[in-house]
């Protein structure tokens, strides 16, 4: 009875580590992958704006056909990045912002913002933002904006790329 015992222990502790695990190391793994992808296209803490998705080229994980992707990964650990964005008029548009566990901070889009352009600063706790800014705090240093913005055709990426690229993030200091 004692070496049953001993067993159904081991196992019950070695699930629950592996639950444990899971739910802390398999979000990062994930998250650290999806920066690393996007920051081979671009820069941290600066903006990309890509082409649309293909079954060869997709820089998000099930992407939209009729989606238009920009992507920021960024990294908090010298500093809050604020995020300037400009909706193309007539489109829905949305940003999101994920930290490094996978999680939504933040989401706006084009109706919330009423059409207009706007900022926010990303920044962990304690760190210091300009006043008046509005503010996104983050558990970790290293997470990823997103921006997507909805089209009529796929042709019409070419139309709204010069609006697109109006859309930004850098770090605070470089403001």
């Amino acid at each position: 009875m004692n070496g049953k015992l001993l067993t159904l222990g081991a196992f019950l502790a070695a699930s629950v580590a592996g639950y444990v695990g899971a739910q802390y190391a398999i979000p990062r793994v994930i998250m650290d992958a999806a920066i690393t992808g996007m920051a081979a296209r671009g820069a941290i803490n600066s903006m990309a704006h890509g082409n649309l998705a293909t079954p060869e080229n997709q820089p998000i994980v099930r992407p939209s056909p009729d989606l238009a992707y920009s992507t920021c990964p960024y990294d908090l650990s010298a500093g809050p990045v604020r995020v300037h964005i400009e909706p193309v008029a007539g489109r829905y548009s949305s940003l999101s912002i994920f930290d490094g566990q996978t999680d939504v901070a933040f989401v706006r889009n084009d109706l919330q913002a009423k059409g207009g352009p706007y900022e926010v600063m990303i920044a962990r706790v304690g760190q210091v933002t300009p006043p008046g800014a509005e503010v996104v705090r983050v558990d970790q240093d290293r997470g990823i904006a997103l921006v997507r913005l909805l089209l009529a055709t796929p042709a019409e990426i070419e139309t709204v790329q010069p609006q697109r690229e109006k859309s930004w993030c850098k770090p605070v200091s470089a403001s």
